[in-house]
C-alpha cells in the first residue's frame, strides 16, 4: 500500500489526501497516517530534491573522489557538508573514503571548490570526474511500481 501511495503521489503531487485516498480506495485517515509514518522514517524525502541544479546557475556536474587520513578522526565529512556545493556524500570502499556529488557554476568554480577539499584536515587527496551528459536521473519510479506488483 505505501508503494501505491507513492506512486499516486509521483502521478501528482499536487493531489490533496481527499483526492489521493479516494483514486487509492482507502480512508483519508489511513492515507494520512501512512504519509506521515512514511515521513518520519525518512521514506519521503524533502522536496529541495526535485530542484534541478542547473536553474540555480549550478550546471556543471562532477563527482570527487576523495581519500582520508587513516590516523585521525572523522570530522571530515561534517567539514564537507558545510559546502552547499556538495550535494550529496556517500562513504565508500576501495581507494577512496568518500564520493562526492558536486556542482558548480563551471570549471573554474569546481577548481576553486576541490582545492577547497584540499584544505579540510583529513583530506589527503581528491580526484575529479566531470559529468559530461546525465544519461539517467534518479530514479525510484520503476522500483515502487516493482514493489507495489509484489503485494
Amino acid at each position: 500500500m505505501d508503494a501505491r501511495i507513492l506512486l499516486a503521489l509521483d502521478d501528482d503531487p499536487d493531489a490533496t489526501s481527499l483526492a489521493l485516498a479516494r483514486r487509492l480506495g482507502i480512508a483519508r485517515n489511513t492515507l494520512q497516517a501512512r504519509l506521515q509514518r512514511l515521513a518520519a522514517s525518512g521514506a519521503v524525502r524533502e522536496f529541495s530534491r526535485r530542484v534541478d541544479p542547473a536553474a540555480l546557475g549550478r550546471g556543471l556536474v562532477a563527482f570527487v573522489s576523495i581519500e582520508l587520513s587513516q590516523t585521525t578522526g572523522r570530522r571530515a565529512p561534517a567539514a564537507l557538508r558545510a559546502y552547499p556545493e556538495v550535494v550529496e556524500m556517500h562513504s565508500t570502499t576501495g581507494q577512496s573514503d568518500l564520493l562526492l556529488k558536486v556542482v558548480a557554476r563551471d570549471p573554474a568554480d569546481l577548481h576553486r571548490l576541490t582545492g577547497e577539499f584540499l584544505t579540510v584536515p583529513e583530506v589527503v587527496r581528491t580526484s575529479t570526474t566531470i559529468s559530461l551528459q546525465e544519461e539517467m536521473p534518479l530514479r525510484l519510479r520503476a522500483l515502487l511500481e516493482a514493489v507495489a506488483g509484489e503485494g
